[in-house]
């Protein structure tokens, strides 16, 4: 147990529902294996009283806050600063303290893209598929686009989201990097070598037999694929990737290393890979994955 004490700093998670939530696993295991005075917990917040919260941890000295639904935009609005690209992506997931009060970051971007470092996944001039456009798929979009992909196309069940996003991403760059199409449009990809990364809510448990593209022919064209979820641990998406003889991953490693960037910046530290590895397998143990 981490000895608390009158100069023990918090942090913690806002959002709703948050109990379910692995984050003090993460962080908490982080300050333990640091031998740092921090201890991390869950602050439900209604929707609403976002600004008043924020602005009430502020008072409480509290060092740092990560956001989850359904208040990553919504917190932005009472930041005195944010980070360029986590503006230009609309959503905000960590708060760090300031002189004057939080700055606001997405870690989200930096944790997969730390997975994918780990899982050996170059996206520089390679061929992306992202399926959906919700909030997680504009982050990855711009971490595609910023990595150096030379295609990067998004499938989504409508292309209103798909379309916003991709003029988003193109605006902030200057040149057509997402091309958005229906996700009924998947046979018009003609190559075989795509990174295809899941991030819809699609397989998610008690779904777990849901996939979004029930075609094994799409699966031949998908070089590794990769999926947000991480319950289940493995989705049928990542099923039907291995079926066609392509390596999948799921998103426990994002979920960790976006918490492992957050951590860094509060603190001010590097979390070693050896560190990060042993939190990873107590976010395991935690949730029962082998």
């Amino acid at each position: 147990m981490i000895d608390i004490n009158g100069t023990t700093r918090v942090c913690g998670l806002i959002g709703n529902p948050v109990g379910h939530s692995i984050s003090p696993v993460i962080h908490n295991s982080l300050a333990r294996l640091m031998d740092m005075n921090m201890v991390y917990t869950t602050f439900k917040v209604e929707k609403g009283d976002v600004v008043t919260a924020v602005n009430g941890a502020y008072a409480l000295n509290i060092l740092g806050l990560n956001v989850t639904v359904p208040h990553k935009q919504a917190v932005m609005e009472s930041l005195v600063d944010i980070d360029p690209l986590a503006k230009a992506i609309g959503a905000v997931n960590t708060l760090v303290r300031t002189d004057k009060g939080y700055k606001g970051y997405n870690t989200d971007i930096l944790g997969l893209e730390r997975e994918l470092i780990d899982e050996g996944v170059v996206l520089l001039g390679s061929r992306c598929v992202i399926l959906g456009a919700g909030g997680a798929a504009r982050a990855i979009a711009f971490l595609c686009a910023k990595s150096g992909a030379k295609e990067i196309y998004m499938l989504n069940r409508t292309k209103e989201k798909a379309y916003d996003i991709a003029k988003a991403v193109n605006d902030y760059f200057g040149k057509e990097c997402i091309k958005p199409m229906l996700i009924s449009e998947y046979d018009k990809l003609e190559a075989d070598d795509y990174v295809v990364i899941q991030t819809t809510s699609v397989g998610l448990y008690p779904n777990v037999d849901d996939v979004v593209i029930d075609d094994e022919a799409f699966y031949k064209k998908v070089k590794v694929g990769v999926d947000i979820i991480y319950n289940p641990s493995e989705t049928r998406f990542m099923k039907m990737c291995k079926n066609a003889g392509k390596p999948a991953c799921n998103g426990l490693k994002m979920l960790l290393y976006q918490g492992v960037a957050a951590y860094e910046l509060w603190n001010d530290v590097s979390v070693t890979k050896e560190q990060a590895d042993k939190v990873y397998n107590k976010m395991k143990e935690e949730l029962g994955i082998e």
